[in-house]
């Protein structure tokens, strides 16, 4: 008969009920989620490159989605998105280099990273609705 094997004791690692979520840890994942989300946003600069070569009546087709509410929101999302990566990867280099490594020093370029980040994204839509005449 083969032998059972008794369950060792193992201690276990601190889980989220011990640790306070920082805005660092919070940077952090929400750095990884939006990099996944960026895949996604690819599909639509490749629906928007394609459709622009193919003709007029698809990139009428692309423009009709991309010029209705929902349409301008993802199309909003995707661009903060594009900056909160910049911005927050451009954090981690500065990591790197080992500057602002002390906690607060870290906090402060968190929220730097997501306050340029949005800022950032309010800026190039104003400049978008300005050009097209929306403002």
């Amino acid at each position: 008969m083969a032998e059972q094997r008794q369950a060792v004791e193992r201690p276990l690692s601190p889980h989220l009920q011990i640790y306070r979520l920082t805005i660092t840890m919070a940077m952090s994942i929400l750095h990884r989620i939006v990099g996944v989300a960026l895949y996604a946003g690819t599909a639509l600069v490749a629906w928007w490159l394609i459709a622009t070569a193919t003709g007029p009546e698809a990139y009428a087709a692309f423009r009709s989605v991309a010029d209705h509410v929902l349409g301008q929101l993802v199309l909003f999302g995707f661009t903060w998105a594009l900056l909160h990566h910049l911005f927050s990867g451009i954090r981690y280099l500065v990591w790197d280099e080992i500057v602002a490594t002390s906690p607060k020093a870290a906090d402060r370029m968190s929220w730097a990273a997501a306050i340029a980040a949005l800022a950032a994204t309010v800026l190039v839509w104003a400049v978008i609705c300005t050009m097209r005449g929306a403002i």
